[in-house]
């Protein structure tokens, strides 16, 4: 007879409702704030927190460089794969870090470089405006594409062709967006060079990159007015990856695997908080009390909660192994707040799995979680890294699990179980552009907050109101009793 029999069945996020609660002129939709910690504070970092309360799964079929850089100027944060080469991972880590969120890190160049070898460096970077400094990082001028012509001044150094030191507006020492955009508009220039007191080039700032920092004002950055951008781990190579995710400037860590509560994860935390101690790092997945505190006694940061609710995922019918998403998060959540009592640390839960719909993340939110992660709603994307394609008249795109026979051609040091999968191939419907998606199911989830009364995501998790539906009542709440003809069936006089 098995360890311990729960007879009341585990719940899906499906079967709750919110009830409303009074909406004062604090809940209006525009002072809602959707504000919430993706994790917690590491010894030598302060938390980090997500301006929406959205992630991108760290799927081949959903968080590349592009999702990356696209969610994270919305407010949220995508995880790069972990499917792929350490190097290749680093690189789409390192491009959605050098994308110009402000502040922009320059690629450097030496006086005597010459306008040939310049053209070659310009072709290969993507960019045409670069920064001339000495030895010692000192500014002597700026060369752009407007001051040569590749087939006249080949041979010319770029010391002859570039704008000197003396002819640039330079800031010094200036860290305020705000007043480096107050400069630029002053000076008509298009670029301003960052630079310490004694001269040492710091950063560029671009007058289109504050244009569009300033439409994009809940993009997430770090300290350095980067993107944000996190990536995955599995439990056997992360001595090799994670240098060179290091290196690339990853903000966050993250265990992909469908069974946190294990050994391999707590060595893995435990390397992690010895050699990298300012990365923080997500742990999971786990769906119990147990394996919550086991992972929050090992140093993980937050915690992810789910195991075989996704649309993908077929853990629960191959192992038998899994548990419904809103049971899941009601129990670790209350883990996670008698583990704050005890401690005095928060380490948020993450939702994963099963999670659809605006609704399905309103339900999360109420049930405890800080925040959901998905996969399928990000993959039918532009912004995902499938290409196109038309089936039945339908425009679609690709996606497949992680532990499906497809990813784990590319992850076999992950599957010890070679001789079944965890998920499935399919397609899902192409949705268009990240920005038109996301704002609508922003608003949905905002629009839900007012009618609950609660005008932050900590005030959810404290007076939400939830009631368990039943299957009629479910039934009563969707469309029913009325036709609903195709508009290629309406005829019109």
């Amino acid at each position: 007879m098995a360890k311990r029999i729960i007879l009341e069945p585990s719940r899906t996020l499906a079967e709750f409702r919110l009830l409303p609660g009074y909406t004062s002129d604090d809940c209006s939709v525009e002072k809602i704030s959707l504000t919430t910690p993706l994790v917690c504070g590491t010894d030598k970092n302060a938390p980090l927190n997500l301006n929406i309360p959205l992630v991108a799964a760290a799927m081949q079929s959903v968080s590349g460089s592009d999702m990356g850089i696209a969610l994270a100027k919305n407010g949220g944060v995508a995880f790069i794969y972990v499917s792929q080469t350490p190097e290749s991972q680093a690189a789409m880590v390192r491009k959605v870090k050098q994308h110009k969120a402000g502040f922009v890190r320059p690629c450097t160049i030496r006086p005597d470089m010459t306008v040939q070898d310049l053209q070659k460096l310009r072709e290969t970077a993507g960019f045409s405006t670069f920064p001339v400094v000495d030895d010692n990082n000192v500014l002597l001028g700026i060369i752009t594409k407007n001051d040569y012509e590749p087939s006249i001044h080949a041979s010319a150094k770029i010391h002859e062709r570039m704008i000197p030191r003396s002819k640039l507006l330079v800031g010094v020492e200036i860290s305020n967006l705000k007043k480096a955009n107050e400069i630029l508009t002053e000076s008509h220039h298009g670029v301003l060079p960052i630079v310490d007191r004694e001269d040492k080039l710091l950063y560029l700032v671009f007058r289109k990159d504050i244009h569009n920092h300033l439409n994009n004002p809940l993009e997430v950055v770090d300290s350095e007015k980067r993107l944000v951008v996190g990536a995955a781990l599995n439990t056997r190579d992360y001595e090799q990856r994670i240098p060179l995710l290091a290196e690339a400037g990853v903000d966050i860590l993250l265990v992909d695997s469908s069974d946190g509560h294990t050994v391999y994860q707590a060595r893995l935390l435990n390397w992690v908080r010895k050699n990298y101690p300012k990365i923080p790092i997500i742990a999971g997945n786990i769906i119990t009390a147990d394996g919550f505190r086991f992972l929050a006694d090992n140093g993980a940061h937050a915690i992810k909660v789910g195991m075989g609710g996704g649309s993908i995922c077929i853990t629960q019918e191959q192992k038998g192994t899994g548990r419904g998403l809103a049971t899941a998060i009601l129990e670790t959540a209350q883990a996670r707040d008698e583990y704050f009592e005890k401690t005095g640390k928060y380490i948020p839960v993450i939702a994963d799995g099963g999670v659809v719909h605006a609704k399905d993340i309103c339900m999360a939110l109420a049930l405890g979680a800080d925040s959901v992660m998905m996969g399928r709603y990000f993959a039918r994307m532009e912004e995902s890294p499938t290409e196109k394609v038309v089936i039945n008249n339908r425009v679609m795109k690709p996606y497949w699990g992680e532990g499906s026979p497809r990813a784990r051609e590319w992850r076999s040091q992950r599957y010890q179980q070679d001789k079944f999968a965890e998920g499935v191939e399919g397609y899902v419907e192409y949705a268009g552009k990240l920005s038109d998606n996301l704002s609508e199911t922003i608003a949905k989830i905002k629009s839900t907050f007012c009618s609950c009364g609660t005008p932050t995501v900590a005030d959810f998790h404290k007076n939400a109101v939830l009631e368990l539906v039943s299957a009629l009542s479910i039934r009563e709440g969707q469309v029913h009793d009325i036709y609903l003809p195709g508009p290629e069936s309406v005829i019109t006089n």
